[in-house]
């Protein structure tokens, strides 16, 4: 193969040009005919290995110390894990956690709404709302609501300091189930507004402008057109912020509502030695919740960049066929040889 450059002779009064050859020859044989292709090794990365090693011991020790200790009582823990009294409060954890999913996200749509309101009134009360349920924590929440009879008895509905057209018994209302579901749902929508609203403004102006330039309603323009694009982010972290309501749910034991959380603190009560076990039993279901919800958070987020990514990002399930194909051709080129 051969290549030419032009090079200029400054020195050169008249200007001549000269030219070079550069020529490229691959490495032939002895015969004359090109050498065979030699096979490329990887680059070796010692202190992977050493890494990788050090964290398998830890993982295996860890491990041992685990199934080998006799201080878990894993015999309790399997008869434990699936009574009838942890699998009723297993079901209550779930109510909770759905109604207080559904009924947060609803909140904080219309807060986010009011946030990115032109009204000053509704932009400072959604601002307030947030700024202040964001603030108090969830358990103090919990225990207000919990005792809420004691300021208001009745709850009217009417005129403010007028008659009133409605009213209701709080004390036959609040049981303790609507109890959990509305402090865990006011203080949901707090955070749920703030990923709406930060969904709606990810998305580009343009979209807004050319919604506006249809000639659209606002209702219409945010329905049909701004909002489904701004679900790409929202669903997502909403998704996510789930994992932390599931978890959150172990606080309505305060308010007298026995979930999982309190099925075992009660029989932690009952039964002292099986403390150990007990909790073993709610750190699993919790785990496998949480694990239910990150797995729907994968498919979701997945199901939503197919607008933004070139190839969307493989199931677990075809990394681990991918896996098998690349072993499999490995070891049939390994032993054609």
């Amino acid at each position: 193969m051969t290549a030419a450059f032009r090079f200029f002779d400054s020195s050169n009064a008249a200007g001549v040009s000269l030219t070079e050859s550069l020529v490229l020859t691959a490495p032939s044989a002895p015969s004359g005919r090109p050498a065979p292709a030699q096979r490329v090794l990887p680059l070796r990365r010692p202190g992977r290995w050493i890494a990788t090693a050090v964290v398998l011991v830890l993982v295996s020790q860890a491990a041992h110390g685990l199934l080998t200790n006799p201080f878990y009582q894993w015999d309790r823990f399997a008869y434990w894990s699936v009574r009838p009294v942890i699998l009723e409060g297993l079901s209550i954890t779930l109510q909770v956690a759905a109604y207080s999913a559904v009924l947060g996200l609803a909140g904080g749509i219309l807060l986010a709404l009011g946030r990115l309101s032109a009204n000053p009134v509704l932009r400072s009360v959604s601002w307030t709302y947030v700024w202040l349920l964001r603030s108090v924590p969830l358990i103090v929440v919990l225990l207000f609501l919990y005792n809420l009879s004691a300021l208001y008895p009745t709850l009217s509905v009417g005129v403010p300091f007028g008659p009133a057209f409605f009213t209701f018994d709080e004390s036959r209302l609040a049981t303790d189930i609507v109890v959990a579901v509305v402090g865990l749902s006011l203080s949901e929508a707090a955070y749920a507004a703030e990923v709406v609203r930060a969904g709606v403004l990810s998305v580009d102006q343009g979209q807004h402008e050319a919604a506006a330039a249809l000639g659209l309603p606002k209702r219409y323009q945010f329905a049909r057109i701004v909002f489904p694009q701004a679900l790409r982010s929202i669903v997502p972290a909403y998704v996510n912020q789930l994992i932390g309501l599931v978890k959150a749910t172990s606080l309505v034991f305060y308010v007298s509502l026995l979930d999982l959380f309190g099925s075992v603190q009660s029989l932690g009560s009952t039964y002292p030695g099986d403390v150990v076990p007990l909790l073993l039993v709610a750190t699993f279901w919790y785990v496998v919740l949480t694990s239910v919800v990150s797995v729907i958070q994968f498919y979701v987020e997945r199901y939503y960049a197919r607008g933004a990514l070139r190839t969307v990002p493989p199931t677990p399930l075809q990394r681990a066929r991918t896996g098998l194909r690349e072993l499999r051709d490995r070891f049939r080129k390994e032993t054609a040889r």
